[in-house]
């Protein structure tokens, strides 16, 4: 066997860290005989042990053979592998697997593999038999330069990872860098970001040396080692020493630093850099991404907050990205590879801070973080304490800015160096000979992506002197060549990069060693629309060979290696200065001598192409402008030699001209003064101009020299508008210039901006969009814009600004909003030009800036189960004449007991005039403009506790809208009414109160249609004429006020109409409507709705008459969704779950229509739907604002796999359960089950997940046949079917009874005996009406009688009998019973007796049982009354003066009836009933009908007296005699209950039927039924089957 050759690292003064290649034998060898024990167990996971466990059993059973004396036992254990295993649970099975071994405390462990293995063993062998001795052998980069080396061992926890461990050294650490040769390449750059962190914190020169040697380190994991080359000194490449160089350097560094303090004290904090907020995206990520990657990220962010701090300089921030990149490691959390993740939606920075709250580093509440203060070293040699708010500001992905006067006047700063002159720069130093170096290049996301492709082409090397001050750059002298097979140039949305690079990748030659045909450059979305059409069309002219890969005239595009042939190249330049540029900068290279000629009109920006040739000239090549000779006019013609660029020893890049109009445009508002260095009358930069052509015009005192410009604003509030400026040679200094504009005095014009539409976004538009929002008008021109400038206090305040990913677009707004404050959302969108803006504009400038989080905003503005404003806060109607406002808004106010004001009614108090002849004498635009002031008075006196109907036309006026825009979004629910327009066309045919439109009410419609969309946040469907031809319309008119109230009451949040078995805690059921037609199941949706407690509205099932023979995907319209749920809504009370699922998530819906769910969803939030089942793969952004919207109602987070492949076990339904909680109300899981064992696995990650503190309700289930049990077991809403349906919602669906038989079958839902006690009770209908309701929901339950003459002993068992399950009570125990019993409801304690007992469990244990007392007769009256009488009851009687007496007069109160007059035959007895309710306004009266003169009649009556004690007999002596005068009432609905069953017919509604239409008659038997259903649901947390039950009992009634 060869030598080996190994390196040794010392470590807490012991040189056990051994360094090499192929060390299998050598590590055997040295444990055997180093670390003698009894027994050597090997731990690794399933990855590693297909690679080398093999090899290590035979080294080491090798080995054994050759040892003297007894020998040891070698055993392995191969545990899964992932972050998963890293738990309580994965090491409690290591450490059965070593007791069930026999092992004792001599044995020695050795942990094979990543971190997980090393982190997990480690605390094993620390704890067991109270400590043992291990071995690391890590195996991935990561482990060895990070994990292994300092003795840290812990295992994670569901609150954090590595939170219980312990300090535990390892005897020895083996680094064998051949185990990287199978490493995958994405673990290698997981590993590269602990190297590289480092570097950073403790050594310069190795940073740099990683800077510039990235390809070269990732070739020597490329190149596998035959024979064990590498073992000895002897057979090692140069790859290989560079490897083992990188690694030994890396880990000299940590172990320095632990030797020195080994329990983290101080010093070895430092290694912590990027894992403060590392480890918190982590938390979120894992295991998706890794562990380096995540670090990476939080390298970046940790190096932000130094450089907010003023730490760090933004070019160590550039460096340190640059590095990372090099290294393939994401660095922000947009990168695609964390972005595109579902659980990225979680990276909010309250989630983030507070997982970082429990860090080990911390002290308390404290957060540590290791601040650098330049490449290579730290500001503290310890971790710095930062506090929340300085984190906060860098995570945010917002920033806002504070208003106020810069506390650093008078302000002197430089702007960082230009984009253009830095990319340019690169360019041509990259392209010529020798050496340059670059000095105040700008570090920006632009430069480096074009240093990055530039590197990838081959074309330079770059290095970095003066602490990355001075870019060294080794030109290639245009040699480039094809980046390698499946590597694209991605430039983001860098639109210089990706222009210049275009003819730059032209000149690219081919070679045999070549391994790709083409360059592929690419950017992100955005720089896929923006145009590069005229660039190629000029250079495929030419000869060149490029491709369009996706959309025409945009990126990607695919270059063939042949050269650029020259001569002759005709380019139209109208569009953009930089396809000029770039023909130029690579002109020289071209195999002829190049002819430029621009043509299409006039060319945009000559200064940038007069720059690009200045620049040129400096590199040594002379472009020649052709001028006419017979005018000595210049001609756009150029002629460019063909030629090598010579790089200059030293080029300094002139400060940027765009980013210095920020600065200087802050002091022109604020009435400040600037100075910024390095922008003067020199400069190469047209946009140098900008504060002599357009500051100084508005009244700034401006002075420039050849390098500097000072500005002095006026005093604030008198900037003085430019009625005209050509901004055409600073065109990227028109957005500061308009945010200007609008705080000036009067009206500018811009001009010569057309090209801006086509930059990182169609600039114009967005100024005018965005202006907008804080009230300021514009007028779009051809070529530019008009801005009408508002007093500085006229503009709207906090407005949030929407960035489209433009720096410029940015930081103009930051501008604006330091003297009117906003919210610019996306700030990062700066890192474009000017990284550290914000931190500038804080520290240099003194402008205070925060952090604004928008994921909180949006989490905040509707918070789980609550509204987004007050509940009491006022309702707002809109809509059109005649759709219905006042009718809803009158019961709307009187189901929520507030008060209705109509608009018109107040403008008729106001102006004295009805509206008609007000228009008459005033015309309409006087009208509604004095409509738009009765709104505003409206709004903010009626504040709360109104509902508020406006006039239809009220929407017609911009400032109306902006009303009620503002209240919807802040205040309150504004309603938009809508009706059919040919119900309202018929109804305003007739109507006349009202002046005439003038025009056809249809175009009135179309009109308004989008301005009542636009001003409302919810919709409700008011259909007052007919539904169909087919008997639905009494279904539709009935359930009418019942939905009005409904709505209401969800909408304000008095009352959410959601499921109350959700919110208890018991199971609860939704069923799967699956007709095409709802209007199909009216006929059965009472017994389809057995026992559910909502319905899912299947929306992708939906199909509109006209789309039944259609073929393929149908997309309902939203008019005929909003049409299904108005008629489910009026057929049922029960809350909707709104779902639409595409046919990848096992629906009809077509997968590529997100755009069109998306809509039905906030359809479904607008109409006010309960719950909302949204799929999390839909767009973050998208969910948040459903998430602000949802008001009262409730999202439900789903994630549907139907590959079987998911498994409940394992990462990804972690992964998608910790992304649903993020955003829904309620969690919805759905995988297909294989076997019975889906089931188990299913079950045990509910119970896990539940034990979880504030746990949200989960919907877990397995479709399929095999999953049938999933649906048994599953507790929040169950998706079932039921027979009636026309097929199943998904495979395996069992209907709600089928369930209850399952649950019974399996113990979980065991007998119970429910009782009526009472004498006689022998002919009583309850044991009917709540068996029927038993056996018609399956439920295994039994109702019976027992008849005892007193509360005996029998009772007394009965009901504190473990399988009591509640009880009825009648005459004569309703008072005898109450002692027996632990508790009374309000109700039973006012009535005073008891007709129900429901046994209540607290504390969740059944031994916590006890007696609830209730008495349901008074919900049985109300309910009957309720259903015949809408209107308020002006008076009422009630006869009889019992314990149902009483029970009657507490409904009347509940129904605020106005007067109660109350008559018995004993009078004491009445008046003592009286006594009891003092504020029920009871009036006793001595005779039946003796109304107190002038009193109203009553409305209706109640007798609670036998039958036989009423009559219409005059000569019957022994009975109450009743005449026709109880039925005088004739003014609207009235109704007369008679609680006596026996008989059907009693005097009483005998002599009503005689009385006039008007009277409706309840029989004793219908409130018997309905205080039956109430008790059913009492006990058994279901809805009675009514109509079933009802019949049953009507039939046994009857016989």
């Amino acid at each position: 066997m060869a030598e080996t050759d190994v390196f040794k690292v010392s470590i807490l003064h012991k040189e056990s860290i051994h360094c090499g290649f192929h060390l299998i034998p050598y590590i055997a060898r040295t444990v055997l005989n180093t670390l003698p024990s009894s027994t050597y167990v090997l731990i690794t996971d399933t990855n590693v042990a297909n690679f080398h466990l093999n090899e290590f059993e035979q080294d080491f059973e090798r080995e054994i053979g050759t040892l003297q004396g007894s020998e040891p036992r070698f055993l392995s254990l191969v545990i899964n592998p992932g972050e998963t295993s890293k738990s309580r649970e994965g090491k409690a099975n290591i450490e059965d697997f070593l007791l069930l071994n026999r092992c004792t405390r001599d044995t020695v462990i050795l942990a094979l593999g990543g971190g997980v293995i090393g982190d997990l063993v480690g605390f094993v062998a620390a704890t067991f038999m109270r400590g043992v001795r291990f071995v690391q052998i890590p195996t991935t980069l990561l482990a060895m330069v990070d994990s292994s080396v300092g003795g840290k061992t812990a295992i994670d926890t569901p609150h954090g990872k590595n939170l219980i461990g312990a300090f535990w050294q390892p005897e020895y650490i083996f680094i064998d860098a051949a185990f990287l040769e199978t490493l995958p390449s994405r673990e290698f750059s997981n590993g590269m970001a602990e190297v590289v962190k480092t570097a950073a914190i403790w050594n310069e020169d190795e940073f740099m040396s990683l800077e510039s040697r990235s390809a070269e380190i990732f070739a020597a994991i490329q190149t596998p080692s035959a024979n064990f080359a590498g073992r000895s000194k002897a057979t090692r490449s140069t790859a290989q020493e560079l490897l083992l160089s990188v690694i030994v350097g890396s880990i000299s560094v940590k172990a320095h630093i632990v030797t020195i303090d080994e329990r983290e004290t101080g010093l070895r904090n430092l290694v912590n850099f990027g894992h403060t907020i590392g480890h918190a995206i982590e938390a979120i990520l894992t295991p998706t991404i890794l562990h380096g990657e995540c670090v990476s990220v939080g390298m970046i962010l940790e190096g932000e907050i130094s450089r907010q701090m003023g730490i760090l300089s933004q070019v160590g921030v550039g460096r340190l990205t640059r590095c990372l990149k090099a290294y393939n490691l994401p660095v922000t959390l947009t990168d695609p590879r964390i972005a595109s993740l579902p659980a990225a939606k979680q990276l909010t920075v309250d989630r983030l801070l507070d997982i970082m709250r429990i860090d080990k580093k911390n002290s308390g509440p404290e957060k540590k973080i290791v601040i650098l203060s330049r490449i290579g070293a730290t500001y503290e040699q310890k971790a710095t304490i930062v506090k929340d708010a300085i984190i906060a500001k860098t995570l945010s992905e917002a920033a806002r800015v504070i208003p106020g006067v810069p506390s650093h006047h008078p302000v002197t700063m430089a702007t960082p160096g230009s984009k253009s002159i830095s990319n340019r720069a690169l360019v041509l130093a990259a392209l010529a000979r020798g050496t340059c170096r670059l000095k105040n290049l700008l570090h920006s996301d632009d430069t480096q992506v074009m240093m990055a492709a530039l590197n990838e082409l081959k074309g330079a090397s770059f290095s970095w002197e003066d602490g990355g001050e001075t870019l060294v750059v080794k030109g290639g002298e245009g040699s480039l060549s094809v980046p390698r097979k499946g590597k694209e140039l991605y430039l983001g949305n860098a639109g210089t990069a990706a222009r210049f690079l275009t003819t730059v990748c032209t000149l690219v030659q081919s070679s045999p060693n070549d391994d790709a045909d083409v360059t592929i450059i690419t950017g992100n979305a955005r720089m896929k629309q923006r145009p590069i059409g005229p660039l190629v069309t000029a250079l495929q002219a030419n000869g060149s060979k490029i491709e369009y890969q996706e959309s025409q005239g945009c990126l990607p595009l695919a270059i063939a290696p042949q050269g650029l042939k020259g001569s002759n190249i005709q380019l139209a330049a109208s569009v953009s200065s930089q396809y000029v540029s770039s023909i130029l900068l690579c002109a020289p290279y071209a195999a002829e001598p190049v002819t430029l000629e621009l043509t299409g009109g006039q060319v945009i920006s000559q200064p940038y192409i007069d720059m690009t040739i200045a620049m040129m000239k400096t590199f040594g090549v002379e472009v020649h402008r052709r001028t006419d000779p017979a005018t000595g006019k210049k001609l756009d013609i150029y002629n460019i030699p063909k030629a090598v660029y010579v790089n200059p020893e030293v080029y300094n890049i002139e400060s940027d001209a765009s980013s210095a109009t920020y600065p200087l445009a802050i002091a022109a508002i604020t009435g400040t003064s600037c100075t910024i260095d390095n922008i003067g009358t020199a400069s190469l930069q047209g946009d140098a101009r900008f504060a002599k052509e357009v500051l100084e015009k508005m009244g700034c005192s401006v002075t420039q020299t050849e390098t500097s410009t000072t500005v002095q604003g006026p005093p604030i509030g008198q900037l003085k508008a430019i009625e005209e400026v050509d901004m055409e040679v600073m065109t990227d200094a028109f957005l500061t210039a308009t945010v200007l504009s609008a705080v000036a005095q009067g009206k500018t014009r811009i001009l010569g901006i057309a090209n801006q539409r086509v930059k990182e976004c169609n600039r114009i538009r967005a100024m005018i969009d965005e202006l907008e929002k804080f009230g300021v008008e514009t007028v779009e021109l051809d070529d530019g814009l008009e801005v009408i400038g508002k007093p500085i206090k006229e503009l709207k305040q906090d407005i949030s600004v929407h960035c489209y990913d433009d720096h410029r677009v940015a930081m103009a707004f930051s501008v604006l909003s330091t003297v009117i404050g906003g919210t610019i959302e996306e700030k990062r969108c700066v890192e474009k030009t000017w990284p550290n803006w914000w931190d500038d504009l804080e520290n240099k400038i003194g402008i205070k800036v925060e952090g604004v989080d928008l994921a909180s905003i949006s989490s905040e503005a509707s918070a789980s189960g609550t509204q987004n404003h007050d509940a009491d806060a006022s309702v707002v109607l809109i809509g059109m004449r005649g759709s219905g406002k006042t009718f809803v808004g009158e019961h709307a106010a009187s189901a929520l007991g507030w008060t209705c004001v109509d608009a018109d009614t107040h403008f008729e108090i106001k102006h004295k005039v009805n509206v008609r002849e007000y228009v008459h004498q005033h015309g309409w635009a006087a009208f509604r403009d004095a409509e738009a002031i009765i709104l505003k008075e409206l709004l903010e006196e009626k504040t709360q506790k109104h509902v508020i109907s406006l006039g239809g036309g009220i929407v017609e006026t911009s400032a109306a809208r902006d009303l009620l825009k503002q209240y919807a979004a802040a205040k309150g629910p504004v309603v938009h009414i809508s009706r059919p327009i040919d119900e309202v066309v018929k109804y305003l045919g007739v109507e006349t109160s009202r002046p005439a439109y003038g025009e056809p009410i249809t175009e009135v419609y179309r009109r308004r249609a989008p301005w009542y969309s636009e001003c409302c946040n919810y919709e409700f469907i008011n259909h007052v004429g007919e539904v169909r031809d087919d008997g639905k319309l009494a279904v539709a008119q009935k359930g009418t006020r019942d939905e009005i109230a409904r709505f209401f009451k969800h909408v304000t949040g008095q009352k959410p109409n959601l499921s109350a078995n959700l919110a208890s805690g018991r199971r609860s059921y939704f069923l799967c409507l699956t007709y095409p037609d709802i209007s199909q199941a009216l006929p059965h949706i009472d017994e389809l709705s057995e026992g559910v407690d909502a319905l899912e509205l299947r929306v992708d099932l939906l199909r509109s008459p006209k789309d039944y023979e259609s073929i393929g995907h149908i997309i309902p319209s939203a008019s005929y969704v909003a049409d299904q749920i108005a008629i489910l809504r009026r057929a049922s009370s029960l809350p909707i779950i709104f779902t639409v699922r595409t046919k990848a998530q096992g629906g009809a819906f077509p997968d590529d229509a997100e755009v069109e769910v998306i809509q039905l969803l906030q359809l479904a939030i607008r109409l006010g739907v309960e719950y909302v089942d949204i799929e999390i793969a839909l767009l973050e952004k998208q969910i948040r604002d459903l998430s602000s919207r949802k008001g009262s109602s409730q999202l439900i987070a789903s994630w549907h796999d139907w590959s079987g492949n998911m498994k409940w076990n394992g990462p990804l339904v972690k992964e998608k359960y910790d992304t649903a909680v993020g955003f829904g109300d309620i969690v919805k899981i759905v995988g297909k089950a294989n076997s019975i064992q889906d089931n188990f696995d299913l079950y045990n990650f509910v119970t896990s997940v539940q034990s979880k503190p504030r746990a949200k309700p989960i919907i877990a289930i397995n479709m399929g046949t095999a999953g049938q049990m999933s649906r048994t077991l599953n507790f929040t809403f169950t998706p079932t079917s039921h027979p009636l349906l026309p097929n199943k919602a998904a495979p395996g669906q069992l209907s709600f009874k089928q369930i209850q038989h399952s649950l019974h079958l399996i113990g979980l839902l065991p007998t119970q005996r429910f009782y009526l006690f009472g004498n006689p009770i022998a002919h009583s209908m309850s044991p009917t009406l709540h068996n029927t309701a038993f056996e018609v929901l399956g439920l295994p339950h039994h109702y019976e009688l027992l008849e005892t003459t007193e509360i005996d002993e029998t009772v007394k068992m009965a009901i504190v009998a473990p399988d009591f399950g509640g009880a009825s009570v009648t005459i004569p125990f309703k008072l005898d019973v109450i002692p027996l019993l632990d508790k009374l409801t309000p109700a039973a304690e006012v009535i005073g007796a008891v007709n129900t007992i429901i046994p209540q469990v607290t504390n969740g244990e059944e031994k916590g049982r006890i007696l609830v007392g209730d008495n349901t007769d008074w919900l049985g009256i109300r309910a009957c009354i309720i259903e015949r009488k809408t209107d308020p009851i002006h008076a009422a009687l009630v006869i009889g003066a019992g314990g149902t007496a009483r029970a009657a007069i507490y409904a009347l109160q509940a129904l605020d009836a106005e007067k109660i007059y109350l008559c018995n035959r004993t009078i004491s007895k009445a008046e003592k009933l009286a006594a009891a309710f003092p504020d029920a306004r009871i009036q006793v009266l001595n005779e039946i009908t003796q109304w107190p003169n002038g009193s109203v009649p009553p409305s209706v009556i109640i007798s609670t007296v036998p039958a036989s004690a009423t009559t219409t007999n005059s000569e019957q002596s022994n009975a109450m005699l009743l005449s026709n005068n109880l039925y005088d009432y004739r003014d609207g609905p009235a109704v007369v209950v008679d609680m006596a069953y026996k008989p059907a017919e009693t005097p009483l509604l005998k002599l009503a039927k005689t009385a006039g239409d008007n009277w409706a008659t309840v029989p004793g038997l219908e409130v018997l039924l309905e205080q039956g259903y109430v008790q059913f649901e009492e006990w058994t947390g279901r809805k009675c089957p009514r109509n079933t039950v009802a019949k049953k009992v009507r039939e046994g009634y009857s016989s």
